[in-house]
């Protein structure tokens, strides 16, 4: 559970529609009593139907506490008027474009919200924290959450840690390790307080179709075939989203201004294990298209694929007493139920974004 000071009673969470910064919203209403600001542009993959949903559950409490600012951080204006709105005492910074094969088509987009918007956020949040009051000022935080895969890839032993060198191998990566020397720049410069987590490959309910493994479970369960990036082997360390949560949390409560948090679970798979552990599932769950392994199919990699991701998580488990709670077996099969009960949604965020299950990626 979170626990603030008094004077931390407004929290703004740019990025709030998107799969973590939804989870990361629900938790909020149904941990804190804080004033939730959500800031998001409502791009291809933003969605906030689990929020709306956790507001109802909860009721007209709930609803008072949240606001919606439907606004783009690369619109400077724009987003200084969200942030005198939101007047934050915290702020998590989680609005990205995210997605390696749709940087690969299109980076100028990946520049845009994850450089420039980058930049707004903290030419806007400088202004703002300047002028607080003394305890509030003192008080104030803003965490940048990032990914392991600004330090590019490691081979078959190694792990990355908070003093990893950067080597970020894809448009995406390039833009969240542009937007992390920025962060840390405006610390070391202005002392605005910031704190930076990178964090492993997370996976849930609520997470848009085009990642792995949405893609796998709806291609299957559709009788389609199921795509791998060339051999299969690149491995990645598997985060439920509730356990970032709770490393967000801690890093909230807990953490120490200008430091780097590496977040991981230590569940290493490679591609093909996660895709053979989802069949398995769904074997379980829809017999009469069993063995679902017989719709595997290797097509050709994602150029610069890096080969494997895995973060040693030693330094926030030692200083803010944080590990991941969940079992990850168990938490697949989760998800991947979830998948198969809400096939309307699904339905209704692919139409929305005029997603069709397609590759992308391949526009080199």
């Amino acid at each position: 559970m979170l626990i603030f000071p008094e004077s931390r009673k407004k929290i703004l969470v740019t990025g709030g529609a998107g799969f973590i910064g939804g989870a990361f919203i629900r938790n909020l209403l149904m941990t804190t009593q804080m004033k939730i600001y959500c800031i998001d542009k409502m791009g291809y993959a933003s969605d906030l139907t689990s929020v709306t949903k956790t507001i109802s559950l909860l009721g007209d409490k709930a609803k008072d506490r949240f606001t919606f600012i439907n606004s783009n951080i690369a619109d400077k204006i724009a987003l200084e008027k969200a942030i005198d709105i939101s007047d934050p005492d915290i702020v998590v910074h989680l609005a990205a474009e995210s997605h390696v094969d749709r940087s690969i088509s299109n980076p100028s987009i990946f520049v845009e919200s994850n450089i420039i918007g980058t930049f707004n956020l903290l030419q806007s949040l400088l202004n703002h924290w300047e002028n607080l009051t003394k305890e509030r000022k003192n008080n104030f935080r803003i965490i940048h959450i990032s990914t392991d895969e600004v330090f590019g890839s490691l081979g078959e032993s190694g792990y990355f840690v908070e003093t990893s060198s950067y080597d970020p191998r894809s448009p995406y990566s390039a833009s969240k390790a542009s937007a992390d020397h920025l962060v840390k720049a405006w610390f070391h410069t202005y002392n605005l307080p910031i704190i930076v987590s990178n964090c492993s490959n997370n996976f849930g309910p609520w997470q848009f179709p085009e990642k792995l493994i949405p893609t796998a479970v709806i291609k299957a369960s559709t009788n389609k075939n199921i795509p791998i990036y060339g051999d299969g082997r690149n491995i990645r360390d598997w985060l439920f989203v509730e356990d970032h949560v709770d490393a967000l949390q801690a890093i909230i409560n807990k953490g120490k201004i200008g430091e780097s948090y590496c977040i991981g679970s230590q569940n290493e798979k490679s591609n093909k294990q996660i895709v053979q552990l989802i069949c398995k599932v769904l074997d379980k769950q829809r017999p009469d298209l069993a063995p679902h392994s017989k719709l595997i199919k290797y097509v050709s990699d994602r150029p610069g694929h890096d080969h494997r991701y895995a973060i040693k998580p030693l330094k926030i488990s030692r200083e803010l007493s944080w590990k991941s709670k969940s079992n990850f077996q168990e938490c697949l099969e989760n998800t991947v139920i979830w998948y198969l009960n809400n096939s309307t949604w699904i339905e209704t965020v692919m139409q929305k974004s005029n997603y069709k299950g397609e590759r992308l990626g391949l526009n080199v």
